[in-house]
């Protein structure tokens, strides 16, 4: 059954430029996205910014136990209700969605198409603070290659740090633009998550982010003298009994040593 026949695609009006809307026209394609989601039966899927309902259709035909949808544009969840009638519709901003109460023996898995503005934090705020069992987002290649990115290149920054002390990913594959209505200026890559066993406690968090936002402001300078125009004494000396050479710069550090770094500091930072 397609969509038009389930949900009338066509009433669906033009993408709006203000929510960065790109829709994806190609089923092939979100079939690949659901498929990488690998939903079970009775599985909870919250999907987030479902637009015209590509991925939405694929996710139904796997059964899944609850159907969340959360969605910023009106007009596009008056006609995401017609779907199905298990789906449970959320009308508001996933920027301002309570990550928390994700619960995490619900198992859920997340999914979706993310507005190329706000994927970034988007991803920072679900991989620290939603309890899931799996996701896959769909966002700008160059952002992809950020959140994967390894120390010591040039695509490695604090969001790749944070992302991966939080989190396991994978680029899984690329979509070109023109599989989408209207069509981005770049390519898109497909991302997995897995969240790490034994990822930073609150409080530790807030230390690295913290560590984070210090050193990648200053990222061409040495650690040392980051750590020294803030405050730290012996900055040599801390950085030496971690195992880290003073002259190192920010985009050399491993996420683990930035989480050892975060933690001796966490006492020093007060925010």
């Amino acid at each position: 059954m397609t969509l038009k026949e389930r949900g009338g695609a066509g009433r669906f009006r033009p993408a709006k430029r203000s929510l960065g809307q790109n829709f994806l026209t190609d089923p092939n394609i979100a079939r690949k996205i659901v498929d990488a989601l690998d939903i079970r039966p009775g599985d909870n899927v919250l999907e987030i910014g479902p637009g015209r309902g590509a991925l939405t259709r694929h996710i139904l035909d796997r059964q899944p136990g609850r159907l969340v949808l959360l969605e910023k544009d009106d007009d596009l969840a008056a006609a995401l209700r017609a779907l199905a009638p298990s789906i449970e519709l959320v009308a508001g901003d996933a920027m301002e969605f309570p990550w928390r109460s994700i619960d995490p023996g619900d198992g859920w898995k997340i999914v979706g198409n993310l507005p190329y503005n706000i994927a970034s934090p988007l991803i920072w705020d679900i991989v620290s603070l939603a309890a899931f069992s799996a996701a896959v987002f769909m966002v700008q290649l160059e952002v992809g290659q950020r959140l994967r990115a390894a120390s010591g290149g040039k695509d490695y920054g604090a969001l790749s740090v944070w992302v991966q002390s939080h989190a396991r990913v994978e680029l899984l594959f690329k979509v070109p633009p023109q599989v989408f209505q209207p069509q981005p200026k770049v390519t898109s890559a497909v991302m997995r998550f897995f969240l790490q066993p034994r990822p930073p406690e609150p409080n530790a968090a807030k230390a690295l982010g913290s560590t984070l936002r210090l050193c990648f402001q200053q990222r061409r300078k040495q650690l040392a003298t980051i750590l020294k125009s803030k405050g730290i004494v012996d900055p040599e000396g801390l950085l030496l009994g971690l195992g880290i050479q003073p002259s190192q710069r920010p985009e050399t550090l491993e996420p683990e040593r930035f989480q050892a770094l975060s933690n001796r500091l966490q006492n020093q930072f007060g925010s």
